[in-house]
């Protein structure tokens, strides 16, 4: 899983040819734990159609503050660069994958 900064936020999502899964999480944040394994498993099994990217709130409040972050964790989808989907706090596998398979369709390789 990635991990985005301040420094590296905007070209990650620029030059990323995938669609961009972004964790906005912090280190006091027990859901945000909880989704670490289950966005760890995305990752591998989804490597060739999502990239998995962790961004924490605490450490750049800026970027937050950009996609109105307000609850902790948060994901947001971005395809080519721009905001296409919210996830607000914790989910199983399962029903993420639900929400974001959409997206992923649309922007498989075939």
């Amino acid at each position: 899983m990635q991990t985005l900064t301040t420094e590296n936020f905007d070209a990650t999502l620029e030059q990323s040819t995938l669609p961009v899964l972004v964790d906005f999480w912090a280190e006091w944040c027990p859901p945000c734990k909880v989704m670490d394994p289950i966005l760890d498993q995305l990752q591998k099994e989804l490597a060739d159609r999502l990239l998995v990217a962790k961004i924490n709130s605490d450490e750049h409040p800026q970027i937050s503050a950009r996609y109105r972050v307000l609850g902790l964790p948060t994901m947001l989808l971005f395809v080519g660069g721009e905001p296409a989907l919210s996830i607000k706090g914790a989910r199983s596998k399962r029903a993420l994958m639900s929400q974001l398979e959409p997206h992923l369709v649309a922007t498989a390789v075939g």
